[in-house]
């Protein structure tokens, strides 16, 4: 198989970035509007902060989490279970070759940056970032 002269696998590609973008922004007015006709995940706020593709866009994770936190796992629950549903409607609202398979994980990043808050309140770590520089002025 050739290599893609400009990647270095540092990372996604533009393209990758691009598409999983697009996704995301389908995908969070398909679950918006309640297109997908089951109560059980209609009745949450569903918020899609990121969505990640494969190098060969066929398969996109989406990063999801219920508004509040609350009913995380019953929400992601519903989502895999109508994952079929979801791919046929966030295909029809993309110009793609193949449909991503859409997989669902629970995005930890508001979790992540409590800790972070959590962090820099402290104490000991504030008193070690206002603390002065030493000046090398020899």
């Amino acid at each position: 198989m050739a290599q893609n002269r400009f990647s270095h696998g540092q990372g996604p590609s533009q393209r990758q970035l691009r598409v999983g973008e697009l996704i995301r922004r389908t995908l969070s007015d398909v679950l918006l509007r309640g297109d997908v006709h089951d109560p059980d995940l209609n009745r949450h706020s569903i918020t899609v902060g990121e969505v990640r593709t494969s190098p060969d866009l066929k398969v996109a994770t989406a990063f999801v989490l219920p508004l509040g936190g609350q009913g995380a796992e019953e929400a992601l629950a519903a989502l895999r279970r109508n994952a079929a549903e979801l791919r046929h409607l966030v295909a029809k609202g993309l110009t793609l070759k193949y449909a991503p398979q859409l997989r669902f994980q629970l995005d930890e990043t508001f979790d992540r940056m409590d800790d972070t808050r959590r962090m820099f309140a402290d104490e000991r770590v504030r008193r070690d970032v206002d603390a002065p520089e030493d000046d090398d002025e020899g």
